[in-house]
């Protein structure tokens, strides 16, 4: 799939989305585009995977790609950046946040944590 095909699916399944729910996530984004099954992303969550880039079915080029198309979507659509954390499922307690890149870039991870939200108000939904 080339970037121009790529960039009209990440805007549909974003566009669908917000039809569905009021916030978009990168995570579920990569889901619903086909990157990161559903499998890999509860191992992800359950600890049993370092982060979640290593199990992405793109490559960083790529993955950055989606991140960027996701946030000029959120631009034009006037969607809300919120930050979520995402802590490790099954921890009794302690909270373990979770790791998405390899690199563990402070900015890289925050974008992976950021969930837009749809302003009801100018009827984005």
């Amino acid at each position: 799939m080339n970037n121009e095909e790529l960039k009209h699916k990440i805007h549909s399944m974003a566009s669908s989305t917000l039809t569905e729910e009021i916030y978009i996530s990168p995570v579920g984004l990569l889901m619903k585009i086909g990157v990161l099954s559903a499998k890999d992303y509860e191992d992800w969550r359950c600890g049993r995977v370092p982060y979640l880039e290593k199990v992405c079915k793109a490559n960083l080029r790529k993955l950055s790609f989606i991140m960027k198309e996701l946030r000029a979507y959120a631009l034009e659509n006037q969607l809300k950046p919120s930050w979520t954390a995402y802590n490790r499922w099954g921890v009794k307690g302690k909270k373990i946040p979770l790791r998405f890149s390899k690199s563990g870039d402070a900015l890289i991870e925050k974008a992976y944590a950021t969930h837009y939200v749809a302003n009801t108000a100018n009827n984005v939904r």
